[in-house]
C-alpha cells in the first residue's frame, strides 16, 4: 500500500495506531477524458518526498466548528460511520471539512459556494480566508469514494477517507500556496491514465482505478465505497 513507508517498517512501530485523515480529489469531468488535480510533495519532506499526492491531512480543532452550507449526503455519512469504534455525525463533518481546509492550505483553492454570503462562524487561522473571500464550504457536493488504512509496523499510520468533488465546486483561488518552498512544489491537472503513471504510492494508483470505475458508472453518491486494510499480512478490499 505504501511503497516508501514500507522501507520504515520495524517491530518497534508495532503499536503505532492509525490517525484519522482526510484527502480530497478534485475531478474535472468536462472533457472526454476526466482529469484530477495532483500535487508533488517537496523533496525535503521526510515523509513521502517528491511523491504526487492528493491534498489532505488530519483534523484540526477549527474543523469541528466551521460553518457550512448543506449537510453530507446520507450515503457519504453512512460510509464514514461504518467500521469505526465511536461513529458520530460530528466526526464525519470534521473529516469532510479537514479535506476542504487542507486543500486550501496546500493549493490555494477554496471549495464551496458564495451564494449565501460569508460563513457566520469561521475559526481563526486557515478558515479566516473563507470568511474574507465569502466562501461557505458546501458538504452536499462531497462524495466519499474510498477508505484506506496504512499497514502495521510503520512509523506513521493513517486511517484515510478519500473524498471527491467536481471541479465546478471551486468558488475561489488564492495564488502563492504552491511553490518551491511550499508543501506542494507544483500542482497539475492530469488524466486518470497519466496520473497513474506519475510517481505515486501504490494505494494512490488503486484509488485512481476506483475513481475511474466510479466516473464510468455515473459518479453517484450511491456507488460502493471500497475499504482497504491489511489483515494477517494480506491486503483486504471490503465495501462500506
Amino acid at each position: 500500500m505504501n511503497r516508501r513507508a514500507s522501507e520504515a517498517r520495524d517491530p518497534a512501530y508495532a503499536k503505532v495506531l492509525p490517525k484519522d485523515a482526510a484527502t480530497l480529489i478534485i475531478v474535472d469531468r468536462k472533457g472526454r477524458s476526466p482529469k484530477v488535480l495532483m500535487g508533488r510533495r517537496h523533496m525535503g519532506h521526510r515523509f513521502m518526498p517528491g511523491v504526487f499526492v492528493f491534498p489532505g491531512g488530519r483534523i484540526e480543532a477549527g474543523d469541528r466548528s466551521m460553518s457550512v452550507a448543506g449537510t453530507l449526503h446520507p450515503r457519504a455519512e453512512q460510509s464514514l460511520m461504518a467500521r469505526v469504534p465511536r461513529p458520530s455525525a460530528q466526526r464525519c463533518r470534521a473529516l469532510a471539512l479537514a479535506a476542504i481546509r487542507e486543500t486550501y492550505e496546500e493549493t490555494g483553492i477554496l471549495l464551496g459556494t458564495k451564494d449565501y454570503g460569508p460563513p457566520e462562524r469561521a475559526p481563526d487561522g486557515t478558515w479566516a480566508a473563507f470568511r474574507e473571500r465569502g466562501v461557505l464550504p458546501d458538504l452536499e457536493t462531497l462524495q466519499v469514494v474510498a477508505r484506506a488504512i496504512t499497514p502495521p509496523r510503520q512509523v506513521r499510520r493513517f486511517d484515510t477517507r478519500f473524498f471527491a468533488i467536481d471541479r465546478t465546486a471551486i468558488a475561489d483561488e488564492i495564488e502563492g500556496a504552491v511553490g518551491p518552498e511550499s508543501e506542494l512544489v507544483e500542482t497539475t491537472w492530469v488524466t486518470l491514465e497519466r496520473a497513474k503513471a506519475l510517481d505515486v504510492l501504490p494505494i494512490t494508483k488503486v484509488i485512481l482505478e476506483e475513481l475511474e470505475a466510479r466516473i464510468a458508472n455515473g459518479f453517484a453518491h450511491e456507488l460502493p465505497v471500497p475499504f482497504y486494510y491489511q489483515k494477517r499480512g494480506r491486503f483486504v478490499r471490503e465495501e462500506l
